[in-house]
């Protein structure tokens, strides 16, 4: 007797703990550069230095109005707090899956009173009972399900984490943007003052008999093209402000400034560290790789279905015709059952969601290399895009500083009576056309310097 009690102990645990079909998942083998194209070797990470990818995003912008922005953006902006519910969704999948894998109880109760020709007062049966349907879950269907959904909330994380990194980018970006519509706005205004005098000096010359209407005219353009881009850089900050207020949740309204574009502190090299890094670093990297293990999964809840279904039920009750006799004598009933139900015929169905399963799969794992291919490519765009920026940007402050000294040695000149002052508006004009370059130039450098740090995978912590 003591035997077959072990032999059905060990036959319940066999039984309960299966195995599990369908592939375990393995990462992919992917084709890692030993340096990133556009970075020297010696630079990509110097000894003692911490990788750009991992540094705060708080250290890597330091304009403390930059910094409130940002802030605010995460704790408002609705596309976090959208990419938040769906992680909460994802955890209640996870939660009603594992639930397939436990068995199912449930508990039932009622008073019967009979009454017929034959027995006018009939009985009052009272009936108690609990009932246990578990389905072993032997072929790890149930077990791969969790497992598909526990990678799945795993992506949703990530996914999470991707919406931060290109918010915190777009915000930046928004700022260094609205910082250069407010440097040439500047220029402009000044060129408007500049234009006003110059049309007033010219006009006092015609009437003098001094100058042609024609230098009256060409002033008069000037002064035109001035106040025209005054226009343009004032629509374009108002716009720039309402696209940040809507990345921080807000309705669009005015935004706060801080440094000046060309006054923003940033790395002149940047320690990019090891392409191999790269793959944990990125979110979406990680997102992608965890949507590959979630369709690997789902391989094996597939592969289940062609095997037999086992389901185990267990009956445990008593009826009585008083509440005091429950649980007493031949009133108490008890039952233990078990199933196989195994699938002999489904059109082709079976097969189909088998195969269906490894086609998803195989497309996941596509993905999954070509959104690696991507982020190595998106980090030699923007090391060459930064790099090439701060040289031409460096180039143009050069040319601004030239045409700078140029316009005060023709103003000399005009004082002098020397050069008329054509020369003057000429090279005004050129200095200040070189200015707003400058300043686009400062605008592109941080552009890219703040697409770097969200391509190597910043603005997040694992």
């Amino acid at each position: 007797m003591i035997g077959m009690r072990k032999i059905a102990a060990s036959m319940l645990v066999f039984l309960v703990t299966g195995c599990k079909v369908g592939p375990n998942y393995k990462r992919p083998v992917l084709a890692t550069p030993d340096q990133y194209r556009g970075v020297a070797p010696d630079l990509s990470n110097p000894p003692g230095t911490q990788p750009f990818a991992e540094m705060q995003w708080e250290l890597v912008f330091q304009d403390e109005a930059l910094r409130a922005l940002i802030k605010e953006a995460l704790a408002n902006n609705y596309d976090m707090q959208i990419a938040a519910s769906r992680i909460l969704q994802a955890q209640a999948v996870v939660g009603i899956t594992r639930a397939n894998q436990l068995p199912s109880v449930s508990g039932s109760g009622g008073i019967n009173y009979e009454r017929n020709a034959s027995i006018p007062n009939g009985p009052t049966l009272d009936n108690l009972g609990i009932q246990l349907n578990y389905i072993v879950d032997f072929w790890g269907k149930y077990r791969r399900a969790t497992e598909a959904a526990r990678a799945q909330l795993l992506s949703t994380t990530y996914a999470r984490y991707v919406v931060q990194t290109t918010l915190i980018s777009d915000v930046a970006t928004a700022y260094f943007q609205l910082r250069e519509f407010d440097y040439q706005l500047e220029f402009s205004q000044k060129d408007v003052a500049v234009d006003k005098d110059v049309l007033r000096i010219n006009n006092i010359k015609y009437t003098g008999g001094d100058s042609a209407i024609t230098d009256v005219y060409q002033a008069d353009l000037l002064l035109q093209q001035a106040e025209a881009q005054v226009i343009l850089s004032q629509e374009s900050i108002a716009q720039s402000e309402n696209q940040i207020s809507i990345l921080l949740g807000r309705n669009p309204g005015p935004i706060n400034r801080g440094l000046a574009l060309n006054d923003q502190p940033h790395l002149a090299v940047v320690p990019t560290g090891l392409p191999s890094a790269l793959i944990e670093r990125r979110p979406d990297v990680r997102q992608s790789e965890a949507t590959l293990m979630a369709a690997n999964a789902n391989v094996g809840v597939a592969r289940a279905a062609f095997f037999p279904q086992i389901s185990l039920t267990g009956l445990f009750g008593a009826q009585s015709t008083a509440l005091t006799s429950f649980l007493q004598g031949p009133a108490t009933v008890w039952s233990l059952g078990g199933e196989v139900l195994q699938p002999l015929y489904a059109g082709g169905a079976i097969r189909s969601a088998y195969d269906l399963a490894w086609a998803q799969r195989n497309e996941s794992e596509l993905i999954y290399k070509q959104t690696v291919q991507n982020a190595f490519g998106d980090v030699a765009n923007s090391l060459v895009g930064y790099n090439q920026a701060r040289l031409y940007r460096m180039k143009i402050e050069e040319q601004t500083n030239t045409y700078q000294e140029t316009a005060r040695l023709a103003n000399v000149r005009f004082n002098g009576g020397v050069t008329s002052f054509l020369e003057v508006l000429v090279t005004q004009q050129q200095y200040f056309t070189s200015q707003v370059a400058l300043a686009q130039a400062w605008n592109t450098e941080m552009q890219n310097y703040v697409q770097l740090y969200q391509a190597l995978g910043g603005g997040w912590q694992p």
